[in-house]
């Protein structure tokens, strides 16, 4: 009895081995991946989104932060305030000099009016002076005459001519005052000019301050979603300093590898196809959108044809921002899968790549 068991349990072996053989082979053709057809290339990478750093644009204080980790924002939503008591200082500081030299405008049209009046003036006595001296030298001209006849005594020719001399030297004196009031009238100008200037002046650095302080509030500039604090609220940043890191949600790729023989008939704007693997049953639908001109892992020295066919090239595929902004809320980074790019525009996707997820 324990020869014929001895002698059959090799049998029974061979006969399970086949089983599982079958078994084996059947699971294989059943679940295998039946590969890509002529036409298409395929390749291993992540799922890739464009970051943003959500940073101060002058040294400052972070006053507060209102978003967490994680969570989803809209363009133009507020995420963080930096204090700005400095800025409104500086603001109130440039707003009293704007009222200074307002005030300073008003007070040099003033002097200018009373400066034109006195060069009025000084016009004035230029005339009376030269009607003066009119005067002077006609009484001059008689008394040399007379003197000549002794009508009139030496004594009163020289009072006369001392008298003419004192008149032109009067004019004289008139046209310097005139030639003071211009120039009092041109200097009140000038400050007419300077004040408004200042008025300018203190405009723009009103507007510099404002722009600062509107851009102490850091705003979203694309909808995704915050990644991580890379500052606490309280902190003291340095100008650029990073507050918060956020991906665009609106620009997500795969980037992932071919070789030299695939990345080279891959064109800009060919179809592409992505599955995750966590999310093997949908097939994401993209576009060729890259092509690094640089291979990667390049060696040293590439000097036969069988070295250069190992090469790989970078290639990127972004996925419609329609579609993402759909499933925003499934849309995750760092994901990995495997991308089909079709090389042949007029090859078939295979059937199990030919339904994709519409927007």
């Amino acid at each position: 009895m324990l020869d014929m068991a001895k002698s059959t349990k090799p049998w029974l072996i061979a006969v399970a081995l086949v089983a599982v053989a079958g078994l084996g082979y059947y699971a294989w053709r059943t679940f295998a991946d039946p590969g890509l057809p002529d036409g298409f290339a395929s390749g291993n990478g992540r799922i890739e989104a464009t970051e943003i750093d959500i940073a101060a644009k002058i040294p400052g204080r972070i006053g507060e932060i209102l978003v967490r980790e994680g969570d989803f924002v809209k363009s133009g939503q507020v995420l963080a305030r930096m204090n700005t008591d400095q800025l409104e200082a500086k603001r109130r500081q440039a707003q009293a000099e704007l009222q200074r030299a307002i005030i300073g405008i008003d007070t040099a049209k003033s002097l200018v009016i009373q400066r034109e009046a006195e060069r009025k003036a000084a016009v004035a006595v230029i005339a009376q002076r030269e009607a003066e001296l009119d005067a002077a030298n006609r009484r001059l001209e008689r008394s040399q005459q007379l003197v000549k006849t002794n009508t009139v005594s030496q004594q009163v020719l020289d009072d006369d001519r001392a008298h003419a001399q004192g008149a032109a030297a009067a004019v004289n004196a008139a046209k310097a005052q005139l030639a003071a009031a211009d120039a009092a009238v041109n200097a009140a100008k000038a400050q007419i000019v300077d004040s408004e200037a200042a008025v300018d002046a203190a405009r723009a650095a009103i507007e510099t301050v404002t722009a600062d302080i509107n851009d102490s509030t850091l705003t979203s500039p694309r909808d995704g979603r915050v990644q991580f604090r890379v500052a606490p609220p309280g902190e003291v940043l340095a100008a650029g300093g990073r507050v918060l890191n956020m991906v665009d949600l609106s620009d997500v790729y795969m980037t992932f590898f071919l070789p030299t023989a695939q990345a080279g008939r891959v064109a800009i704007g060919s179809d592409v196809r992505i599955v995750l693997d966590a999310w093997p049953q949908a097939v994401l639908p993209a576009k060729a959108t890259f092509v690094a001109n640089v291979a990667q892992f390049t060696p040293k020295t590439v000097e036969t044809a069988e070295e250069r066919q190992k090469l790989m090239f970078r290639v990127k595929a972004h996925i419609p921002e329609e579609l993402l902004r759909k499933y925003i809320e499934q849309v995750k980074t760092g994901l990995p899968g495997v991308t089909y790019v079709r090389l042949d525009p007029n090859a078939q996707w295979p059937e199990r790549l030919s339904k994709v997820i519409g927007p």
